[in-house]
């Protein structure tokens, strides 16, 4: 495949939003900045909260779930404040190399979700339906190697389609209708031939999501139907307790994702493109630990015990 790289487009501007009236452009940048802060506090809570523990920090389940918190604060880092800057500056300029950057890192972290759910459903799967051997098989030092399988695999997913749009021509106009850089904005503004670069890089995302769909549901349905069959009623309940939230988690990730592949063409494409990716990258990294840990009686009685524990920490330090 030859390009031929006639690249003059040095920077991007970003529409965003389109909030003329600065009145709205304020009320967003408030709602985003809460949002962003909220997040950022419940996802350092847990992986607080997991590592101060002693029991849970050697649980696999929530070795998993403070790395997740870690990926979602990373992932929020990488958009929002980008969101905010420009909701507050007068023109939303991103340079050509920070909008491939941007890029680059959100699909990669968006990369690296996709196998912590299907690590996560692993997990749920080993510990319901094979509970004997599931503390040979889920060790520490295994969990540990999971998740940097996870990280590294997410990392090194998407170079190569990376590669391939940076080598297109983007000669103007420089102006993408988004607020951040994905790949549907970029390929919009790139000049023509594109080759087969648009069907690579499609080819290649629907196929990471087909695998890791399909992984999570043979998981969970194998983990349902066993439940269904073997389990007392107790632990039954408790067990499908916990996976509920999995599976919630997984449902708002793989379903905003997948809408925002199939939103039809015209003219309201570009605003709900928007809006879509907004309650990706914003909101739902704000609701996961919320359905996943937060509600979580472990996760609260570890919480106690540390509010606990500084409470006669702080005690002792006032006596002395």
């Amino acid at each position: 495949m030859e390009m031929d790289n006639a690249t003059t487009v040095q920077e991007f501007i970003l529409l965003g939003f389109e909030a003329e009236q600065q009145q709205k452009r304020f009320l967003l940048l408030i709602l985003f900045a809460i949002l962003y802060i909220l997040t950022l506090g419940e996802n350092i809570t847990i992986i607080t909260v997991v590592s101060l523990d002693n029991h849970l920090a050697q649980l696999p389940m929530y070795i998993l779930l403070s790395n997740f918190s870690w990926l979602e604060i990373c992932y929020v880092t990488t958009t929002v404040p980008r969101m905010l800057f420009d909701l507050a500056s007068p023109r939303e300029i991103i340079s050509f190399q920070a909008c491939f950057l941007q890029f680059y890192i959100s699909f990669s972290l968006g990369c690296t979700e996709c196998f912590f759910l299907s690590a996560m459903a692993l997990d749920r799967y080993l510990a319901i339906c094979h509970p004997l051997r599931y503390p040979q098989l889920m060790t520490q030092q295994s969990c540990y190697s999971l998740v940097g399988t996870c990280w590294v695999v997410g990392f090194l997913c998407y170079p190569i389609p990376l590669i391939l749009i940076s080598k297109l021509s983007f000669c103007g106009p420089n102006i993408i209708d988004h607020f951040l850089c994905d790949v549907g904005p970029i390929l919009s503004v790139a000049c023509p031939p594109f080759g087969n670069i648009p069907l690579v890089c499609q080819i290649f995302m629907n196929t990471l999501v087909l695998i890791n769909v399909s992984f999570v549901v043979l998981s969970y349905s194998i983990v349902i139907l066993s439940l269904m069959k073997t389990s007392s009623p107790g632990r039954r309940r408790k067990a499908f307790s916990t996976i509920s939230f999995h599976i919630m988690v997984v449902t708002l990730f793989y379903g905003t994702a997948v809408a925002m592949y199939l939103i039809p063409g015209g003219e309201s494409q570009s605003t709900v493109t928007k809006v879509v990716t907004t309650f990706y990258a914003a909101v739902i990294p704000f609701l996961n630990p919320m359905i996943y840990c937060l509600r979580n009686d472990q996760v609260k009685e570890a919480l106690d015990r540390l509010l606990k524990r500084k409470e006669r920490l702080l005690r002792r330090t006032v006596a002395v």
